[in-house]
């Protein structure tokens, strides 16, 4: 039996695997081309995708403020009115209190027993003198009346000067001399018989450091009491004493008329005191108008015939009937000075009221 053995030649295998590893790399060529085209067909299907992404943007911020319809309006009490146009003087912030009367009406007092004894004393002195030209007095006795003047002299004389420490060199100086003619009648000042009764004294800190060197301005005093409205008053003179402490100066300032009974002696107040300056133009804004929120002070300004708009202000300019504002406001701008509380309210629901009832 004849048995054929084949051998293959090492260049048969060479061949063999230079042929698989061609057929390998043709398989992987062919698997990247088709997903080639499998991702180039998925990049124009996502071109739309994207189109349509870049043609959405986002809603533009909706205008602020709320909508209330005319109804709504008249149902709520809501009224308008523009702000009033008015020049500002500037003006200082301080405290301070209204003062009792009772004080000055004692020392008044006092200083007029003192001025009677005084002038009794001064008569009899005067007599004295007489007497000792005629040589009808002793030394002694003329000596004992004009240590007696001397002495009441003093006492008026410090009477005199406690007022003056106290409540300031003006209205010592209503008192009037001391030293009168013997026999002349003194006749009270008609503006010291008004401090002692009818008029409020009230006492003014100015901030530390500051000074004034025109003292007759007007002065708007401001209870804490929201009820009562601001009291107007001038500034009548400067204490003389400066507390060694706070290194503030003190003003006399006066108040009168029916403006005085607004006040309750011992009652701290702010006070705006009027100073020299160029006056700043602006408006005046009701206090009605102004409504408190998250720590800030608020308007409504209407912007639209149902449409109203919340503005802040600063309140730090204190007028007569409200508080001025120089920026942001004209007196052609309408603005809710009643019922703000209701419009806070309908922007705070969200949708406000548009049909008479809350969205």
């Amino acid at each position: 039996m004849n048995y054929n053995f084949r051998k293959e030649h090492p260049t048969s295998n060479i061949q063999r695997s230079t042929s698989n590893a061609c057929l390998l790399l043709a398989a992987l060529l062919t698997a990247g081309a088709l997903a080639g085209c499998s991702k180039a067909g998925g990049d124009k299907d996502d071109e739309p995708k994207a189109e349509a992404a870049a043609d959405t943007k986002p809603d533009a911020p909706a205008e602020a403020g709320v909508t209330i319809d005319a109804d709504t309006q008249t149902r709520l009490g809501l009224a308008t009115g523009s702000p009033t146009a008015a020049d500002w003087q500037p003006e200082i912030k301080a405290y301070g209190q209204a003062l009792d009367r009772a004080p000055l009406g004692d020392a008044l007092l006092e200083l007029s027993r003192a001025e009677i004894a005084f002038d009794s004393s001064h008569a009899e002195l005067e007599r004295a003198k007489v007497l000792q030209a005629q040589n009808n007095i002793s030394q002694r006795a003329y000596q004992d009346s004009e240590a007696t003047y001397q002495q009441n002299f003093a006492a008026a004389q410090a009477a005199f000067v406690k007022i003056r420490q106290t409540w300031g060199p003006e209205i010592a100086s209503l008192t009037g001399n001391i030293v009168l003619p013997p026999g002349t009648a003194r006749k009270p000042n008609p503006q010291l018989a008004a401090f002692t009764d009818s008029s409020s004294l009230i006492r003014v800190d100015l901030p530390a450091g500051e000074r004034l060197p025109d003292l007759k301005g007007a002065v708007r005093l401001v209870p804490l009491a929201e009820k009562v409205a601001p009291v107007n008053g001038i500034c009548f003179d400067r204490l003389p004493v400066m507390d060694p402490q706070t290194q503030q100066q003190s003003l006399l300032c006066v108040a009168d008329g029916v403006d005085a009974q607004k006040l309750i002696p011992g009652e701290a107040v702010t006070a705006y005191v009027k100073t020299a300056g160029n006056p700043v133009s602006g408006v005046v804004v009701p206090a009605s108008a102004v409504i408190r929120y998250q720590g800030a002070n608020w308007i409504y300004v209407q912007t639209g015939t149902n449409r109203f708009s919340r503005a802040a202000i600063t309140l730090d300019k204190s007028a007569e009937n409200g508080w001025f504002v120089a920026d942001g406001l004209a007196a052609t701008n309408h603005i809710v000075v009643t019922g703000v509380q209701s419009v806070l309210s309908a922007e705070l629901s969200g949708n406000g009221f548009t049909t008479g009832e809350r969205d």
